[in-house]
């Protein structure tokens, strides 16, 4: 279940904007402990902040769904994901720790 979750959640803008991988890669976004993603620097565009508020919102939405079905509360349902996230997070790519600083993998 979760699993699909995840796969369902990298979801992009349309072909010419900015996707996730692009994001991702470029060391603009990253994932956080929460299951949502979060912006690497303090000033992010116009471009990536749209990008990562449309993601933000389904993920939301999805861990809302998951955690009725899985009768948890809607915040241990982030916090799993998020961890399962970071988990699965590539080489290179950015994740913030517990701690609050960005870390690359």
């Amino acid at each position: 279940m979760i699993f699909g979750l995840l796969v369902g959640l990298t979801t992009s803008l349309p072909a010419s904007a900015l996707t996730l991988s692009e994001a991702k890669s470029a060391g603009l976004a990253g994932e956080l402990p929460n299951g949502y993603l979060g912006s690497v620097h303090s000033n992010p565009s116009a471009e990536l902040t749209n990008l990562i508020n449309s993601i933000n919102q389904k993920r939301r939405s999805a861990y809302s769904n998951s955690a009725k079905d899985a009768g948890v509360t809607l915040d241990i349902m982030e916090k799993r994901v998020g961890q399962r996230l970071i988990q699965r997070t590539p080489s290179g790519q950015y994740f913030k720790t517990p701690s609050g600083h960005w870390q690359k993998k």
